[in-house]
């Protein structure tokens, strides 16, 4: 049986989360250079905070525990990205992708572009699960540890090509990451994200129902399931023509256009 508090009430806290946050990192990327380093900062005060909820809330297998572990795991996630949409933890290569290149090389210059911010986040993965290991509630490590997974994910099908590519949220400093892009079009890893992503979320949500009514166990695997599910909307973003401005058009409508420097 369905719950209010222990499967809609995560769903709804979730997607508000995300829909809020996407927004508000979008926006900071998105302004002036100059407010970079402020942005950096409240970024990082705001992923240590993260850092230290994680590891007290971890202690506590409580439901407010659990929501904080899940606010706090958000916390960091949302300071990785905005280090990496400023261009402060990218990669070693700024620039386009070289015309004509194909396969591995194409490949390792398109790995070369994030390489620093993939480190990063498997670092702090390896991290938040030493943190919680054999602790009482380990919400915060799953929720970044999926989360990685679905970004890993979507970042593989835009290298290989997608039908709709659509990269408004990204900031114009990073322009040139467009180059590695594949070409527009349905493929057959797309399809099968999209279907091992919705199986994972209906495993979640299975677990989620058999829970003990109103426990931290079922708050806990509502709030995966619902990750899971905006995770495979997002994918599904990738397959339709959608824009990200129908969303969050606010966070970037002042944009000039930039030019991509190719070497």
């Amino acid at each position: 049986m369905v719950s209010w508090s222990g499967h809609i009430v995560p769903f709804i806290v979730t997607v508000a989360i995300w829909f809020m946050a996407t927004g508000l990192i979008a926006w900071a990327d998105n302004r002036e250079r100059a407010t970079f380093r402020r942005s950096l900062a409240i970024g990082g005060g705001a992923g240590i905070a993260g850092l230290i909820t994680i590891l007290f809330a971890s202690q506590s297998a409580s439901v407010i525990a659990v929501y904080a572990s899940f606010v706090g795991a958000l916390l960091v996630w949302g300071w990785h990205e905005i280090g990496f949409l400023t261009g402060a933890a990218a990669g070693p290569r700024r620039t386009a992708c070289l015309p004509g290149v194909r396969g591995i090389e194409r490949f390792a210059q398109a790995s070369a572009t994030i390489i620093h911010h993939e480190i990063a986040l498997a670092l702090t993965a390896l991290m938040l699960i030493a943190l919680s290991w054999n602790a009482p509630n380990q919400i915060g490590a799953m929720v970044f540890v999926l989360m990685l997974g679905l970004r890993l994910s979507s970042k593989i099908n835009l290298f290989v090509g997608v039908p709709n590519s659509s990269s408004e949220m990204l900031p114009v400093h990073l322009d040139y990451l467009k180059s590695y892009f594949g070409r527009n079009r349905m493929t057959w890893l797309l399809a099968l994200s999209v279907a091992c992503i919705l199986g994972l979320s209906g495993w979640l949500a299975s677990a989620a129902m058999a829970a003990p009514s109103g426990s931290p166990e079922m708050i806990g695997a509502s709030l995966l399931t619902a990750l899971c599910l905006l995770g495979a909307l997002e994918h599904l973003f990738l397959a339709l023509p959608f824009r990200d401005g129908m969303l969050w058009g606010w966070a970037f409508s002042r944009r000039g256009p930039v030019k991509i420097e190719r070497t």
